[in-house]
């Protein structure tokens, strides 16, 4: 078991001091301040499935809390309580466009017709990170089993994601090979070259057609986020990070063998447990496949990619196995949740009970490459204000229009919401709101779901 004496590895005011000046740059965080209260951690999970899912298996009929779960959703039954099934939902500036979903689930960013250019915006996790991410070592932890991350800046920059589970376990809870100075006497260096990178292209921008100075502007944004994470990563230098009984270390150290998925996706799961555990972050992101290509479940017998099976042209084995598919990632999803209801919190709450959880996808029918109604679960965060154990439908009261019995039904569906106003940032803008993020608005939301809230 790890040791989660949650003051062990907090940062005092004196040891944020021993660092280089640069450190004093930083703002005054939560974690600095000595004989305070330790802020009530407020957690944040996004998951995210690749391609949309089978929707003639997927779809839910009944609203409120007298609902079935669906064959790929059965799982979830041991977890009725704790979580939300939502159909509806929609990214209103992104329909009619199936490139980019995945770049834009967590943005809502206006998205051009194909092939044209485009710049993303911040996403919903960068905004609580700013707020959660205060008092931990990493104000967001981006990951990947397979693709890129979710994660984008505030100036629309996309915040590379790990994918290496040793990697991820040795950034978390690794001992150094160098020593605090060594490691100080890198970041210093770092900061040097950035220093020098910024004065040389300030003198280059007075000399650029407005393209390339678009260009240049993107890449120092890029170079001024790495300086931000190199302070960051300095002043956390003389903090210890969370000990980990052999046992734990053991199994989160390891290297996992890719080809059993099962046992890959469970380990990013428990990694991701442990971090909040441990309270080295509140948010998290990952991409659990990637949109183009990968997905394969070996030890289901799958041996297409996701998208391909997404692709089945109405072929009824191929719907088969992408249910399987669907099937196979929801009890994966089912595993965490059961991690986070395991551990309990010094107060007596569960760590699910402190983190909302939101799994998804940018897409709903990856055949007509549909993207309204796109497939939602909510869960967890009861501390926040949730209430859980219904099925919320945004497709009522006009669900009666589609024999969602058929595939023609669902491409209908699918392809053009049924409440224009059900938009997945208004979803976005309620989880802000719960881990408090002072937001009114987010992207082309319009209002906070009441119907989600206790």
């Amino acid at each position: 078991m790890a040791n989660l004496n949650a003051n062990r590895w907090r940062m005092t005011r004196r040891q944020m001091l021993r660092g280089l000046g640069v450190a004093m740059l930083l703002p005054r965080l939560d974690c600095m301040a000595e004989g305070t209260a330790v802020t009530t951690p407020k957690r944040s999970v996004f998951l995210y499935i690749p391609n949309g899912v089978n929707t003639l298996t997927w779809q839910i009929e009944k609203a409120g809390t007298d609902f079935e779960f669906t064959q790929p959703l059965q799982s979830l039954e041991r977890h009725r309580t704790e979580v939300t099934p939502i159909s509806g939902l929609h990214h209103p500036m992104v329909l009619g466009k199936h490139h980019n979903c995945d770049k834009v689930w967590l943005t809502g960013a206006d998205v051009p017709g194909d092939g044209g250019p485009f710049r993303n915006t911040v996403s919903a996790d960068q905004l609580m990170a700013e707020v959660q991410g205060r008092s931990t070592r990493f104000p967001s932890l981006e990951l990947a089993v397979e693709g890129h991350s979710l994660a984008w800046s505030r100036d629309g920059i996309q915040i590379p994601a790990e994918r290496n589970t040793v990697n991820v376990f040795n950034m978390l809870f690794g001992v150094e090979k160098e020593s605090p100075q060594a490691i100080r006497r890198r970041l210093n260096r770092r900061g040097s070259i950035l220093d020098l990178v910024a004065d040389d292209a300030s003198r280059m921008h007075r000399r650029l057609g407005q393209n390339d100075r678009d260009k240049l502007d993107e890449y120092l944004t890029a170079v001024r986020q790495v300086e931000v994470r190199t302070q960051r990563a300095e002043s956390w230098l003389n903090v210890p990070k969370p000990k980990l009984d052999s046992g734990d270390a053991s199994r989160l150290g390891r290297k996992a063998d890719m080809s059993v998925v099962s046992e890959y996706h469970r380990l990013f799961y428990d990694l991701m447990v442990m971090a909040l555990r441990t309270d080295s972050t509140r948010v998290i992101t990952c991409m659990i496949c990637s949109e183009s290509n990968g997905g394969a479940i070996p030890d289901i017998g799958i041996s297409q990619t996701r998208h391909g099976l997404s692709h089945h042209n109405g072929d009824p084995e191929q719907l088969r196995r992408l249910t399987q598919t669907d099937t196979f990632l929801v009890e994966q999803f089912s595993y965490f949740l059961d991690q986070l209801k395991a551990h309990r919190e010094e107060n007596g709450q569960t760590l699910l009970d402190t983190t909302q959880v939101l799994w998804g996808s940018g897409m709903a029918y990856g055949h007509s490459h549909g993207n309204a109604n796109l497939p939602t679960l909510l869960a967890g965060g009861r501390a926040l204000g949730y209430r859980h154990g219904q099925h919320v439908d945004f497709n009522l009261p006009k669900i009666g229009q589609y024999n969602v019995a058929d595939a023609a039904g669902h491409y209908r569906l699918c392809s053009r919401p049924v409440d224009s106003d059900a938009r997945l940032s208004n979803l976005l803008l309620t989880m802000l709101q719960r881990v408090d993020v002072p937001a009114g608005t987010f992207q082309d939301g319009i209002r906070p779901l009441s119907e989600l809230l206790a």
